[in-house]
């Protein structure tokens, strides 16, 4: 690297001080205490009164389903087991009532949306903004193709002269720095960008004190150069954003004084594989339902994502410090979902939060296979269940405590749904005939798909069709990104437990960036992080059945995508799979049929592919992303050894050895309860046969003769002769009674 090169701007440096938080405790104390406040008061304004009218519905429609879930709840039902019924459908049912929402909003609109009433006004000279894309260790073709892209796009506006772009790097290697300045010089040598001194638009700066992450990356540039803009808009390493959406965006922060962060809704720009396809048009096409959704009852106290978004930036450095969280663990220290936190304090300070869907020229890409998905779950993971610790904090407004909590149980409904898998296996499952159990599954089904079914409604009532390979296509694509998702839910919800477990238990988190470009994922990789998360269920299943007390059916559609699970991320991962499936017209959307000019030139990156000094970064990053969630893993290896101990181990060895009798005894109900009935008019009294024990007693080696004679005439009477028979067979295979 040159050491006399000047890559940034000279230094005038802002204070941004975080306050320390209240804790849980003391946040609660503060809440019961009269007369007590926090923040600013909210402002009386129209759309604040439609947002509480909103989220009353909102929580009623769920309160319903969650009635309706705790009523059908066949009787009988173990109490836990109805308890993480209702809680697993209610958090259903929020999916399915947001994407209703959604839909709703797309066919009528929203009056109190955030929109731009003038499109064309000029903007004050004084309205600067920077734009900033942190990185850390990333791909440098996907990195500068994007920024060249975004740059192009918004100098065709003629609006470049009011934006500065900065690269904010964190990377530690220096080879890799050397490659990023490189980079950093030929883009401005593309883009015919001045001397530093002369009206340079582009900078690069490197950190040397590397703290807190992305959120310490974004503060440290606030530090040194914040004041001299009045927003800044926020980009990831791979986001790409048109800049007719980078001027829009301006232009509602200067219509709405009030306005603390903007965010656009990213759209999905896929690699070649198909999970990044499939996670394109799933997004795309139902993803879009849910953003409207949250923006319908969110309104001006939403989420912020932490890029594709515009920030105002006095605000923002005088009341989005972060300071961490107290104590020890995975749940303290730095704060990792940052965004989420940020959003909540530029609120309780008085300013809104928009989600603004309607916002196009904004792409993220998707990574490319399962493994670096869950690499980045990982510390999503992590990171909302860390927020969960700031729910008591004072001031928060209730929609955002929301998204706290929601945010955590987005996470933690996986072990949840996991504990409820088990206790539906260890105990007799409702049959589906039996009173309220098949509505029930009925009622889970419908909504479950029926966010996909209105996605793909709202594709053809605004006649896209066309857009997405026809109405065929539309329709084949959305069978198999359902048939994918039925398969990757159970690999997420074990993948989702371990991380879950991880953080509580304050296994240390592997921060790294998930890989920008496709990578191959190999088969020991798969088997290694994927495939040994499946070995807890499938041990618990063979034990189940070895027991005779879980019918194959009832974990089919668990076992199945488990057994499944190896291939399935190899073959997803895989780029000429994802091209295949794209030359035969399969999930395809606008962007792959007719790409946007900016996500053209983000994808010809070509003039930076030579700029990749280590090929570990990019060629190993599969690997990278197996290693991402190790540790976790290993607490689920000793959950699969245990219960592999308990399958291989001979049954008299863990527990004592039932008496032949019994285990006749078992057997005889299990098979009255089977079999119908041939006499309608007998009754079966189950205490008709019962076995006196003493003190005394050890293992007999056959069965009493009196006790197993008056079981024989009294199922014999009820079942006939050809029932009497296989209960003969069973109860001399179960005493071992010789032929």
């Amino acid at each position: 690297m040159k050491t006399n090169l000047r890559t940034a701007p000279r230094v005038m440096r802002s204070a941004m001080r975080p306050h320390p938080w209240f804790g849980f405790l003391r946040g609660l104390l503060f809440a019961v205490m009269p007369g007590m406040r926090f923040g600013s008061p909210p402002r009386a304004v129209a759309w604040l009164q439609a947002a509480k009218a909103r989220r009353r519905v909102l929580l009623a429609l769920v309160a319903a389903f969650a009635a309706a879930a705790f009523a059908l709840t066949p009787e009988g039902t173990p109490w836990a087991q109805t308890l993480l019924q209702t809680l697993l459908f209610a958090w259903v049912a929020i999916g399915f009532v947001t994407a209703l929402m959604g839909g709703w909003v797309m066919l009528r609109g929203d009056p109190h949306a955030l929109r731009l009433k003038q499109p064309h006004a000029p903007i004050d000279r004084g309205a600067r903004t920077a734009v900033i894309m942190p990185i850390c260790n990333e791909d440098i073709a996907t990195v500068y193709g994007g920024l060249r892209a975004t740059c192009e796009s918004l100098a065709a506006t003629g609006a470049l002269s009011l934006f500065d772009i900065y690269v904010l790097s964190d990377t530690a290697d220096p080879k890799l720095r050397e490659a990023e300045v490189a980079a950093w010089e030929r883009m401005r040598t593309m883009l015919g960008d001045g001397e530093v001194d002369g009206g340079a638009r582009v900078f690069y700066r490197w950190r040397r004190r590397r703290t807190k992450r992305k959120a310490g990356n974004v503060a440290d540039f606030c530090r040194r150069w914040g004041s001299q803009y009045r927003y800044m808009v926020v980009l990831d390493a791979d986001s790409t954003m048109s800049g007719e959406t980078l001027v829009s965006m301006v232009r509602l922060m200067e219509e709405n004084p009030r306005a603390g962060i903007v965010q656009s809704l990213p759209t999905a720009r896929a690699q070649d594989t198909l999970h990044s396809q499939l996670q394109q048009f799933a997004t795309r096409v139902t993803g879009r339902l849910f953003s409207l959704g949250m923006a319908f009852w969110q309104l001006g106290e939403s989420h912020y994502w932490g890029h594709n978004a515009i920030i105002r930036v006095e605000a923002f450095m005088k009341h989005c410090a972060l300071a961490p969280i107290p104590g020890r663990g995975g749940l303290a220290g730095d704060i990792l979902s940052h965004d989420f936190v940020e959003a909540a304090l530029m609120r309780r300070a008085g300013y809104e939060v928009w989600l603004a869907p309607q916002l196009d020229g904004s792409w993220e890409q998707y990574p490319p296979n399962l493994l670096a998905e869950l690499q980045r779950d990982r510390r999503w993971c992590q990171g909302n269940l860390q927020n969960a610790r700031l729910v008591a904090e004072p001031g928060w407004r209730p929609a955002h405590r929301a998204m706290f909590v929601t945010g955590a149980l987005s996470y933690a409904i996986a072990p949840l749904w996991l504990v409820f898998v088990v206790l539906g296996a260890l105990f007799d499952p409702p049959q589906l005939t039996q009173d309220g159990a098949m509505v029930l599954w009925i009622m889970t089904a419908v909504l479950l798909l029926m966010p996909r079914a209105l996605g793909v409604a709202a594709v053809f009532l605004a006649r896209d069709q066309h857009r997405f390979g026809g109405s065929l296509a539309l329709l084949a694509s959305a069978v198999l990104e359902l048939l994918a998702s039925a398969v990757q839910a159970p690999l997420r919800m074990l993948a989702h437990t371990s991380f879950v477990i991880g953080a509580l238990t304050g296994l240390k988190l592997d921060w790294k960036s998930p890989p920008r470009q496709a990578t191959a994922v190999a088969w020991r990789d798969a088997a290694l992080s994927i495939g040994l998360l499946t070995l807890p269920a499938l041990a618990l299943a063979v034990l189940g059945q070895r027991s005779g007390d879980i019918a194959f059916w009832h974990l089919a559609p668990l076992l199945l995508p488990l057994v499944l699970a190896v291939p399935f991320t190899v073959l997803t991962g895989s780029e000429a799979l994802g091209r295949a499936v794209r030359r035969v017209g399969l999930l395809l959307t606008p962007e792959d049929r007719d790409p946007p000019r900016p996500v053209a030139r983000a994808a010809d990156n070509r003039s930076f592919a030579d700029l990749m000094p280590l090929p570990q970064i990019v060629g190993g990053a599969s690997r990278g992303a197996a290693a991402a969630f190790a540790r976790p893993r290993a607490v689920m290896a000793l959950g699969a050894a245990a219960l592999a101990v308990l399958v291989v181990l001979p049954q008299p060895g863990v527990t004592p050895q039932l008496s032949p009798a019994m285990q006749a005894e078992r057997e005889i109900f299990a098979l009255m309860r089977s079999m119908p009935l041939s006499v309608p008019d007998v009754t079966l009294e189950p205490r008709s046969v019962r076995v006196r024990l003493d003190a005394n007693y050890r293992p007999a080696a056959r069965i009493d003769d009196d006790i197993r004679q008056r079981a024989l005439e009294s199922v014999q009477r009820a079942q006939g002769q050809e029932n009497y028979e296989r209960l003969v067979n069973s109860l001399a295979k179960a005493a071992a009674i010789a032929p």
